[in-house]
């Protein structure tokens, strides 16, 4: 044995038994399992009794992350290490009993295991991802943000992905070029600018960053995080991936611990087997269950029999829908079908070092979960989830009745496929089987028909085995590599704004306007395959199950279930090649931004705290209802100014409604007695030196992971937003750029807040971690009323609201490091 190996092993294993002969002479395992009939070895042995060559081998291998970046390796000694300190016996802190999968690959991420709090829901943890990812639109923000840390290079692998500045307008290469021609200042920054600090750069084409992440860098146990909401897409790959904000993002890339709360574990256990239409998308299912808030602080882990039955990719869709539901995260355990993806996808050596790993990347026998939930997937039918939110799911066979119960508009205008959710070489192939039995009939589509590949290998794949030939010979038309429709991208030409229409999707997302800024816009989620049997009728009210269609002959025929292969028989065709590596001589490499661009902004600090509580400030909007990130920084034709942090302030919160007046983008200046645009209102405060609030309801800031909700607000001079509940993402957002996000103690107080009231925040002064602070309200009645109200900032965190913003926080740190 290596002495550096037993040293390692000595200090890993030191609290087990203190007596030195266990590491002497032949360090035989039969001497170790002899020493685990005493009480502290009995505790290790759940978890650590198999062969020592077995321990050594995991610590002693070296397993590149992907084949992009053959000198970073893939940590599992870390999760074991770990994880041998949180279950030790001598220890009052550390926890004893049965793990998550959740848990496992969390707490064996941790910073500092031996001194870290573990209590679920409570306690705040602090965690090294193995890597960042950042796609565009919201790359530019933490990629400014990054470079005022004056930080030389990422100290985590980290990659950048072109997939949302692409408008949908005709087709994939005109599309393509089009968006190049528009965005080319932004590609040129986040081109040099990741070559200048050791990033990975995915050119604009390459495809979506979910789709790309899954297909090169997921792996089994690891921790990754990401500036997108749907970075939980990787969990298909029994990864722990996270969607954050760009301050986030910047923490890992500045080589800090990042924060994140102990997530509460809800599990749902599959039993059953899919079969016929009913695909992973079916498990949609859940965001009925839960609701749009109900997996908010928790990851969502599956488990069971039923698992066995999902594909690789099929388990991602699962995933990436949890976000739609709040979930920090989702993930499925390690198994043959994750093997089979890795090898599909070159990446053999980590299906291997997985496979040897495998009993640290499924749940212990009798873990416990804060909330479990039981599925049987043979009795699950196709669901559609919506309109105007995705916790809406009616099952396929009621969807019909609903349609008209609901008055809904019942011709179907559009139907895409495709999107992060689901376009994998599964889901295209099970689409193409159900369009070639319509063409085999002799039928064109009815409704317009849209395809997006995930990236640009699946585009490559299925032109070569023959699915897109067979999508587009109906009469689809395939889009470029990139999200599209999917997040507003979308130029859409067959409808008027306001005219209600039905659309159907196999997306994720679908708040009001959220596809084509049409807030009449009925859309509905499913499953690719019903999408596409779908506008072959051109009616929302068909049910492919049942009913029949009348083929060219005349005569009606009835579809048959798709079916397709989940990989491609042949394997992947890579297509063209959009990667650009960062350069060895980085030195050379000059970023530029151009003080009269309307795209780009360097970033300024912002102000630290005064030191004093907020007195009297005006209610900038009451909020009233959903407000979810589109309401507070819409996408679409906004996403050219993502970095632009003043331009892009210009639609802060122009979707909200406000209590007042139930309209939105309209607000009582309370020095003018004037109403105007919400922006110009702000603007109008600040350019007054005037700080102000903002008051809203229930989930506050659901959806995207995008910042720019929170940074707008804060670059506007606002200090604080006081709602009933916060979604996750978005309360950390405004946290890291020095805002107060609150929550009402008794939610029924917010119908005690008059817009045109102006309100003191009191406590600031002796600010502490779980002690309450006071919203005084002063009326113009000259009456005041005081409202307990909650926060959930720990002592890092208010630091950075003294600081002004965790980057200030940041920047004093990087300047002391790096001096």
């Amino acid at each position: 044995m290596p002495s550096v190996a037993l040293k390692s092993w000595k200090e890993t294993y030191k609290h087990i038994d203190s007596k030195p002969d266990i590491y002497t002479q032949n360090f035989s395992w039969e001497i170790m399992l002899t020493r685990q009939l005493s009480k502290t070895l009995c505790a290790a042995r759940r978890v650590y009794t198999r062969n020592y060559a077995q321990v050594l081998s995991i610590g002693s291998k070296k397993v590149p992350m992907s084949n992009f970046e053959p000198d970073k390796y893939i940590n599992y000694q870390r999760i074991e290490d770990n994880l041998a300190i949180v279950n030790r016996e001598d220890d009052s802190k550390v926890l004893r009993r049965p793990l998550t999968l959740s848990e496992k690959v969390v707490y064996g991420h941790l910073d500092n295991a031996a001194e870290q709090d573990i209590v679920r829901g409570t306690s705040y943890l602090r965690l090294r991802p193995d890597r960042v990812a950042c796609q565009d639109a919201t790359a530019q923000m933490a990629l400014l943000q990054f470079m005022s840390a004056n930080i030389p290079e990422v100290c985590a692998p980290t990659t950048v992905h072109c997939d949302h500045l692409i408008e949908a307008q005709v087709g994939g290469p005109k599309d393509l070029k089009r968006a190049i021609e528009i965005n080319h200042e932004v590609y040129n920054f986040l081109s040099s600018t990741s070559a200048k600090y050791n990033i990975g750069f995915w050119r604009p084409g390459s495809g979506i960053i979910h789709q790309i992440i899954l297909e090169n860098y997921a792996f089994p146990g690891g921790l990754m995080i990401g500036t997108d909401s749907h970075t939980p897409n990787a969990g298909g790959l029994g990864m722990v991936a996270i969607g954050v904000g760009g301050a986030d993002a910047v923490d890992v890339m500045a080589d800090l611990p990042w924060e994140l709360k102990c997530p509460n574990v809800i599990g749902v256990k599959l039993t059953g087997s899919l079969s016929g239409w009913t695909s992973s998308k079916g498990l949609y299912k859940v965001a009925g269950i839960l609701t749009v808030k109900g997996g908010t602080g928790a990851i969502i882990e599956y488990f069971g029999p039923g698992v066995e039955s999902l594909s690789c990719t099929g388990m991602a869709t699962v995933c990436n829908m949890g976000a739609e539901i709040g979930a920090t995260t989702s993930l499925f355990p390690f198994n043959k079908r994750m093997g089979e993806f890795l090898r599909a996808t070159k990446r053999g050596e980590i299906a291997a070092y997985s496979e040897s790993f495998a009993h640290n990347l499924r749940a212990d026998e009798g873990a416990e979960y804060d909330q479990l939930i039981e599925i049987n997937l043979s009795e699950l039918e196709p669901h559609l989830n919506g309109p105007f939110t995705p916790d809406l799911a009616t099952p396929i066979s009621k969807f019909k009745d609903a349609v008209v119960e609901n008055n809904w508009p019942t011709e179907l205008k559009v139907g895409l496929i495709g999107s992060c959710t689901n376009s994998s070489y599964e889901d295209m192939s099970r689409a193409a089987s159900i369009a070639k039995q319509a063409h085999d009939h002799g039928l064109k589509v009815k409704s317009m028909f849209t395809i997006t590949p995930g990236s640009e290998q699946i585009r490559a794949t299925i032109t070569r085995d023959g699915q897109e030939k067979t999508l587009t010979d109906v009469g689809g038309i395939v889009l470029a590599n990139a999200c599209g429709p999917c997040i507003g991208q979308w130029d859409r030409q067959d409808v008027k704004k306001g005219e209600k229409n039905s659309i159907v999707t196999s997306y994720n997302r679908n708040f009001t306007g959220r596809n084509d800024a049409n807030p009449a816009t009925h859309a509905f989620v499913t499953s690719p395959d019903i999408v596409t049997a779908m506008v072959f009728a051109g009616d929302l009210r068909f049910n492919p199950l049942t009913d029949t269609l009348t083929g060219a002959d005349g005569k009606p025929f009835k579809f048959t279930g798709p079916t397709g292969n989940e990989l491609p028989p042949r394997g992947y065709d890579p297509g063209e090649d959009t990667y650009q590596y960062p350069p060895k001589d980085r030195v050379t490499v000059q970023v530029a931004v151009d003080p009269k661009s309307n795209r780009l902004q360097l970033l300024q600090p912002f102000s630290k705290w005064n030191g004093k509580d907020i007195e009297q400030v005006p209610i900038l909007i009451k909020v009233k209802g959903k407000c979810t990130t589109d309401h507070i920084s819409a996408a679409g034709p906004w996403l050219k100014f993502r970095g632009h942090l003043d331009n892009i302030s210009n639609n802060m919160l122009i979707g909200a409604l406000n209590s007042e007046n139930n309209k939105v983008n309209e607000v009582k200046n309370l020095f003018t007695g004037q109403y105007d645009a919400v922006p110009n209102v702000a603007r109008d405060y600040k350019s007054k030196g005037t700080p102000w609030v903002v008051i809203g309801d229930e989930n506050y800031g659901e959806g995207s992971s995008r910042e720019h909700a929170a940074l707008e607000v804060r670059h506007l001079n606002g200090c604080a937003v006081i709602v009933k509940s916060f979604a996750r993402i978005h309360e950390t957002n405004l946290k890291k750029q020095g805002l107060l996000p609150l929550t009402f103690a008794n939610s029924s107080d917010y119908d005690k807040i008059d817009p045109t009231d102006k309100v003191s925040i009191i406590g600031l002064t002796s600010f502490a971690p779980g002690k309450p602070l006071t919203l005084k309200l002063h009326k113009k009645s000259g009456e005041t009323v005081d409202i307990p109200v909650n926060h959930t900032f720990n002592e890092n965190q208010i630091e950075w609201f003294k600081a002004g913003s965790a980057l200030n926080k940041m920047a004093e740190m990087a300047e002391e490091k790096f001096q």
